[in-house]
């Protein structure tokens, strides 16, 4: 290896920030998950003062995770992170509708237990919330992180500034694309292969809202593709599977794609 090569390698470790390893903000990320929801967990607490305990531990961890992102200024880390904790029961509660949208809207899950165990929807939705929380405080790179560790484990990428309501239902999950500008409602499904994503992806449009508005009681189903800042589905629309939509809908549409499907019988001539 030439030296001006070792050099720019050597410049680069230098002059990169410290950033905690995705290992340590993720492992922080599932105990805090273990905590709220057990039964991702065999572990089992008996009493409060346990919880503070347990609570208490998670903010010191924060506190150090922080410390490690140098574009977080350290006068401010401790109130950084105990306006996070503050906001853990809002958090827990909002969380709580998103299981019980599972639950009410998946003819296949029959428990809560399932659903915050097994479906990637949960987890990805849980991710998130956190994620946003982390970002509407202001701390940088990891909210982003977080959301693409969920990305990798559940085949959802919902960009951490996305606003999303309660009671927020992701079925299947694979394929399913947030845009950081988007903006739900509540009482949202979306399933499988749906993008909510821009119409344009020129660097100049990046503090623009570029992503879609999603009203109350919306169903999306698989493979729709909904782009544009100015995109608004209207409150109580149904987007059926692989529509292509660049312009808003009213509230209570009904947007259907209609492929030319053509079916050939069998020959069933003996010859």
């Amino acid at each position: 290896m030439n030296e001006q090569f070792l050099k720019n390698i050597l410049n680069r470790h230098r002059h990169t920030p410290e950033v905690p390893s995705t290992k340590e903000l993720t492992g922080w990320v599932d105990n805090l998950l273990d905590v709220l929801f057990p039964e991702h967990t065999l572990v089992r607490y008996n009493d409060i003062s346990e919880l503070k305990s347990v609570f208490a531990e998670l903010q010191a961890r924060l506190v150090q995770i922080l410390k490690h992102t140098k574009a977080c200024p350290e006068d401010c880390i401790e109130e950084k992170s105990q306006l996070f904790f503050r906001q853990i029961p809002g958090i827990y509660e909002i969380l709580n509708t998103d299981v019980q949208s599972l639950v009410d809207g998946d003819p296949a899950a029959y428990s809560e237990f399932e659903v915050i165990r097994a479906y990637p929807g949960f987890y990805a939705v849980f991710i998130h919330r956190i994620a946003h929380a982390l970002y509407k405080l202001d701390i940088p790179l990891i909210p982003r992180i977080l959301s693409e560790h969920a990305h990798t484990k559940a085949g959802v990428d919902i960009h951490p500034a996305a606003s999303i309501g309660a009671s927020f239902f992701i079925d299947h999950g694979t394929g399913v694309v947030i845009g950081e500008t988007c903006q739900i409602g509540n009482n949202v499904k979306i399933y499988q292969g749906v993008t909510l994503g821009a119409l344009s992806i020129h660097k100049n449009l990046a503090n623009t809202k570029r992503h879609p508005t999603v009203e109350d009681d919306v169903v999306i189903y698989a493979g729709a593709t909904i782009l544009g800042g100015d995109t608004v589905i209207g409150k109580g629309s149904i987007i059926g599977g692989n529509v292509w939509l660049t312009h808003s809908v009213p509230p209570y549409s009904r947007v259907y794609h209609q492929p030319d499907t053509i079916i050939k019988e069998p020959n069933l001539t003996v010859s």
